[in-house]
């Protein structure tokens, strides 16, 4: 360690870390626009600048190495006037419609714009060709909004390692983009969203079903209906001023009922089901020895990637749909059938973290007889926007409970809001399936952490299996070389698409981005899974009874039609 002289102040370095790194480690904040944390820095941006005494010109912070004994200023007048020169120069290329943006109050350019006291338009505009993407079903791309900082690009290339996009063309021609400039629909995009949680601006956002919604809550032709994931529910108090990591469950199922839903589900609920299906599933590969390991299967990203990287195993996916399928397809069958209703008439909508979603509900086999098993896909940014639409004011509501007969769940369906929750409620059922008997601790803290790679021995009985949870796409291309080379010790494995689980899906509020948020919103999931009694998926009376009185058992016939699906490479673009 040695030390530095920032602003007149003297704070401690460590050699070989950035400016930057020493800076925000010492509290004291400087804005950037194209860093990202744990990358290799680019200094594209350039509005991380700093003056250091004895070097001629301002250097990017995110990218100059410390030095002992550097006399470092962060805002000196030379370097505010450089920051509000580069904010004026890319608003040169941007367009005037904040008042219109989706991001509007947590679009980045824009705060710097009021810090720096940007207030009028300096340049003559000089905006480039604008080109918007609507085609994909889950985002959309809107190219005038972008300023090539390449944090979605870097998100997709280095994070998820997907690539479905880059930087095309030179110098004013730049621009970012899929291959040859096409649509995001025909890349290799799996619809993830983790570039929009990237995105400093308005360019990359997910494709709005709001005004569907609204008109389905105003037509008294239709039963609208509202399922809402884990992950949701822990989300949106600190968007409303609320303790971060609260669960609002019982004051959200109060809220939407106000705002005109006939009936409100919780997909924790659906999750105990997948739970179920997957362990009945899983029991039977491990006795017959075919298609390990099985790979979970409700995360659609993750799907999507199976298709489009590594067809060869999608025969080891689990044939489950995912807990929103599951429930969409129940609510215009089993539901329909117990309140005597033309499941046409339902509008069934669900809210959930996670952009893939919405691809999801548009798949050719995701409903039946030419009728969608899901109307539209609300992300949590969605919500927040229908909630606030309707006036809802959440800290004057009254707890409600969700809706029968979809509405009691166990605290192992929540537990699917984080990585690692789907193999540790499916390991607590299928010990119970082989066995006969319940785990002596339900806790399995070998499979909770925020590691994108985890993996253990699990013993049941006689029996060790050999598990591991992934989260974050790009981390499960080392696991599916190693399977292609030969790998054959494990047997079941949990993946969820976004790096950090549901929690940080793509359609979760902008500031997932934070560490500490991600952290309250899994703690309230394994707090809630401490301090209740209904801990297991076999255990959810709600659930035995429709076994009894409509599916039978897990996996029947029945179950298998509604429950259940197949997946494959395609052909054509979606």
């Amino acid at each position: 360690m040695f030390e530095i002289i920032v602003n007149n102040r003297n704070i401690e370095a460590e050699p070989g870390e950035t400016i930057l790194s020493a800076l925000t480690r010492a509290g004291i904040e400087v804005p950037t626009l194209c860093h990202m944390k744990k990358l290799t820095p680019t200094g594209a941006c350039r509005i991380c600048v700093v003056e250091v005494e004895g070097m001629t010109g301002l250097v990017p912070s995110c990218s100059t190495p410390v030095e002992a004994g550097m006399r470092i200023f962060t805002s000196s007048p030379r370097v505010s006037e450089a920051r509000k020169l580069l904010i004026e120069l890319l608003l040169a290329d941007h367009p005037d419609d904040c008042l219109y943006c989706v991001r509007s109050g947590s679009c980045k350019l824009q705060k710097l714009a009021q810090d720096y006291g940007v207030r009028e338009r300096i340049f003559p505009p000089r905006r480039r060709e604008n080109t918007l993407d609507v085609a994909s079903p889950a985002i959309v791309f809107d190219q005038s909004k972008c300023i090539l900082c390449g944090k979605c690009v870097r998100t997709c290339n280095e994070i998820q390692k997907v690539s479905a996009i880059e930087f095309t063309g030179r110098g004013g021609n730049m621009r970012v983009a899929p291959a040859f400039r096409d649509s995001l629909n025909i890349s290799s995009c799996i619809c993830c969203g983790q570039c929009i949680l990237a995105c400093p601006t308005g360019a990359l956002h997910e494709k709005s079903s709001l005004n569907e919604v609204a008109a389905a809550l105003s037509d008294p032709a239709v039963f609208p209906v509202i399922q809402y994931a884990p992950a949701v529910t822990v989300s949106l108090a600190e968007e409303f001023g609320m303790k971060t990591g609260a669960d609002l469950s019982s004051v959200l199922n109060a809220a939407l009922r106000r705002l005109g839903f006939r009936r409100v589900f919780d997909s924790a609920f659906s999750a105990d089901l997948t739970v179920m299906e997957e362990a009945a599933e899983l029991v039977s590969r491990l006795r017959s020895g075919t298609a390990l390991p099985m790979f979970t299967s409700c995360s659609p990203a993750w799907v999507k990637f199976v298709e489009e990287f590594y067809p060869e195993f999608l025969p080891n996916l689990s044939s489950c749909k995912s807990p929103q399928s599951m429930l969409g397809a129940l609510i215009k069958s089993r539901f329909a059938e117990l309140e005597k209703l033309d499941p046409r008439r339902i509008f069934s909508v669900s809210a959930m973290p996670c952009t893939a979603k919405k691809f999801e509900a548009e798949r050719p086999e995701a409903g039946r007889d030419g009728m969608a098993d899901i109307d539209a896909v609300l992300t949590t940014r969605e919500l927040m926007r229908l909630i606030r639409m309707g006036g809802i004011d959440f800290e004057h509501l009254e707890p409600e409970a969700a809706d029968p007969p979809f509405g009691e769940r166990s605290t192992a369906g929540k537990l699917f809001a984080a990585s690692g929750g789907v193999m540790e409620a499916t390991l607590r059922t299928v010990h119970r399936l082989l066995t006969g008997k319940e785990l002596k601790s339900l806790k399995i803290d070998q499979v909770r952490g925020p590691d994108g790679f985890r993996e253990l021995k699990f013993r049941i009985g006689g029996m060790e299996l050999g598990v591991a949870v992934v989260n974050g796409v790009g981390n499960v291309r080392t696991l599916l070389e190693q399977l292609k080379s030969g790998r054959r010790d494990l047997h079941f494995v949990e993946v969820m698409a976004c790096p950090g689980g549901c929690v940080a899906g793509g359609g979760q509020p902008i500031s997932v981005m934070e560490n500490d948020r991600i952290r309250a919103r899994v703690n309230s999931l394994y707090a809630s899974d401490q301090s209740e009694s209904l801990r297991t998926a076999h255990d959810n009376r709600a659930v035995q009874l429709l076994y009894r009185d409509f599916l039978q058992k897990p996996n029947s016939a029945i179950a298998m039609r509604l429950l259940h699906t197949g997946y494959g490479k395609r052909d054509v673009p979606l």
